[in-house]
């Protein structure tokens, strides 16, 4: 059975993404931030959002950890920021309920949601420039880079939380992603 850890960065729906995964038929574990990659056993990561980037704890460890990770919201700027692409206050701030288009149809992780999709995003922060090696993969009209992804690396992002139920597709995004575990 495929494993998926996800790592608590303290937000408010991190629970629901284990529940997702759960739901999915994955084994599937909330661990700490602080707790560091080489003591974890898993076929994927889930980097949850949460509120602070400086109560991150070890969540970047897991971006050479080489097995495929999934950040969401907060997760998608942590490996954003580590890989020297830039985060930056967003100009719609709060919670919203956005449409957002799928620019690439082929992305393993949002391609199946094209041409477009409802999600619910905060847009406090959000990514400003992409890191070296990653792809755009969806945006919408207050959000330049509402998804990313680098799949040689295996590194996926998506602004929104697809673990909610006001996201319409979300749980396409925790399928796709347990494929590409499978896959690796």
């Amino acid at each position: 059975m495929t494993r998926i850890v996800v790592v608590d960065n303290h937000g408010q729906f991190t629970h629901l993404e284990q529940r997702a995964l759960r739901d999915l038929g994955v084994d599937t574990e909330l661990i700490d931030n602080e707790t560091p990659p080489e003591d974890v056993d898993a076929d994927g990561v889930v980097l949850s959002g949460g509120p602070d980037m400086d109560r991150i704890g070890k969540s970047a460890d897991y971006l050479t950890a080489d097995i495929p990770v999934l950040g969401i919201c907060l997760g998608m700027q942590l490996i954003a920021e580590e890989l020297d692409g830039r985060v930056g206050g967003g100009e719609y701030g709060g919670y919203a309920d956005v449409t957002v288009d799928v620019v690439d149809e082929d992305d393993p992780l949002t391609g199946s949601l094209h041409p477009e999709t409802r999600v619910w995003a905060s847009h406090a922060d959000e990514v400003k420039e992409l890191p070296e090696g990653f792809e755009l993969t969806a945006k919408s009209d207050v959000c330049d880079v509402e998804a990313m992804s680098d799949t040689d690396r295996d590194l996926y992002g998506v602004q929104w939380h697809p673990e909610v139920a006001h996201t319409e597709e979300g749980d396409e995004i925790f399928e796709n992603f347990l494929e590409i575990c499978e896959s690796a």
